[in-house]
Formats: C-alpha cells, structure tokens, sequence
C-alpha cells in the first residue's frame, strides 16, 4: 500500500454535495462505497488511511478535477475503481504521492468556472466587475462561514454565445463564494447595480435583509481544476474513453432536450 492520488470527474446534480452525509447520495459516499466493493476499504471503516478529498462541493456542482487521494493498492488503477462507480462518477487519472501528502492541505490553487446565461450582459461591466472583487479581499459578506473569509482571488471571463463563462482561482474558496461572486457580477453585467454595489459587497459592514447577495444556482458551476505542482498526473487510457462517451452522450441528450423545451415554448398558443 502506497499514498496514491486520483483526478474523479462527476456530474453533480444527483448528488447532495460532495462530502459524505447519512441517507442522502453524495459523491464521496459512492466513492467509499466503490472502495468496499473493491476490498480497499474494511466494512468496518470509514475512510482508508491517509484519505482525503480536494474540496468539497456544493449539491449540484460538478468536477472535472476533483482529486482523492490515500494509502491505495498498486494494482488500483482509475479503470479499476470507475468499474464499481455509478455512471455519473468517473475515475480518470492518477499519481503516485508521497506518504505524508494530503488532497486538501497540499493544493497550491483550486479553480472553478460557472456558466452563466446572460446574453444581454455587458462585457465590458462584467470584467469591470471582477476587476474590483479581484485581489486580496475579505469575502465575509459572501459567504455563510464566519471565518476563513480572506482570500486573494483571481478572475477572469469569456463569451461562449449567451453565456458568460466566469473563471475563480484562488487557494482555497469559502462557503458558497463563488456562486455568490456570481450573483452579484450578474446583477453589474445586467445594468442591475451599479459598480458601488461591489464596493458595499467588500465593505467591513455586514450586509444585512435585501442587501444581501444570495447564491447563483449551484448546477453551472464545475471544479475545473486543482493544483499540485509536484503530483504528476497521468491518464488512464482504460479510464479516459469511457469517462468522454458518458459526458458526450450528456452534451447530446440535453441538446435534444433544449430543442424539444425550444419547439414547445415556441408553439404555445400557436
């Protein structure tokens, strides 16, 4: 047995969150189930030795990048635990670590991207937007926790047709942070608030009543990436085929549905 890390991609919206909870589905949940299955893991554990998880998603939040990592067999490959993972949790890569490495701890930076869909949005105020959020700032008016708030944040956003694809890195992100850096960058990017209301966001005051910020949908949001500067990676080529033919036949069954959702909402009253 030997510290071993892996990169699990999921889709998020079956999932109650990523950490474990009792009597709810969560994708560490099957994780540990998959090891029991597979005899890494004692019936009368919870946890192998040395485990723990890159962080800890929301319900509905997807990974591509998610990262576990403890005291694994040598033969346990990424193929081999996507082999007892229900289909929306796939395995696909992996590294050797060193014993005292730990997923959480050791992670340099961990970036996330939401898909926003704001068609009508101004460019130019949303990246004026991050401009002000970015840098070294406490987010305690962002999120629920009451500490761990200061965090040095960078941002970054594209255009992909009507969505706004809206990129957070930083160490590590408290609570709800970025869907709440979400919702208040669309209510600038929308002509909603002025850039005032980013200032009033980062002020010491607490926001208190209809002032505050609520969460963005959790479901466009996906953990793109972790990283850990000295955990070399490498694919799994029995693992990566079988993860891209699940998440394409995703891209193609909820483009169907789009076009059935578009045909019918076009068609009422006709």
């Amino acid at each position: 047995m030997s510290m071993r890390a892996f990169r699990v991609a999921y889709d998020g919206r079956p999932y109650h969150g990523f950490q474990r909870q009792p009597d709810v589905p969560t994708v560490e949940g099957r994780l540990l189930a998959a090891l029991r299955a597979l005899d890494v893991l004692d019936a009368d554990e919870e946890t192998p030795p040395g485990y723990a998880a890159a962080g800890r998603t929301d319900a509905g939040v997807s990974a591509v990048a998610q990262t576990v990592a403890f005291e694994a067999p040598e033969w346990l490959s990424p193929a081999t635990l996507t082999s007892e993972l229900p289909a929306s949790v796939r395995a696909w890569a992996s590294a050797d670590a060193p014993a005292e490495f730990h997923a959480t701890h050791h992670a340099r930076s961990r970036e996330y991207t939401y898909y926003l869909h704001a068609p009508d949005a101004d460019l130019s105020r949303t990246r004026a937007a991050l401009d002000r959020l970015a840098g070294s700032q406490d987010f305690h008016n962002l999120t629920p926790d009451e500490t761990g708030t200061k965090r040095d944040l960078s941002a970054a956003v594209s255009r992909d047709g009507p969505l706004l694809v809206l990129s957070f890195r930083a160490g590590g992100f408290a609570r709800q942070l970025v869907r709440r850096l979400v919702s208040v960058v669309a209510e600038v990017a929308r002509g909603e608030s002025s850039l005032d209301r980013i200032d009033r966001v980062l002020s010491p005051e607490p926001l208190s009543g209809p002032e505050g910020v609520p969460p963005a949908p959790a479901y466009p949001l996906v953990l793109a990436g972790v990283e850990y500067p000295d955990l070399p990676f490498e694919s799994d080529p029995d693992a990566v085929p079988a993860a891209r033919e699940l998440f394409d036949a995703q891209r193609t069954e909820y483009t169907v549905r789009a076009r059935v959702a578009e045909t019918i909402a076009e068609n009422i009253d006709h």
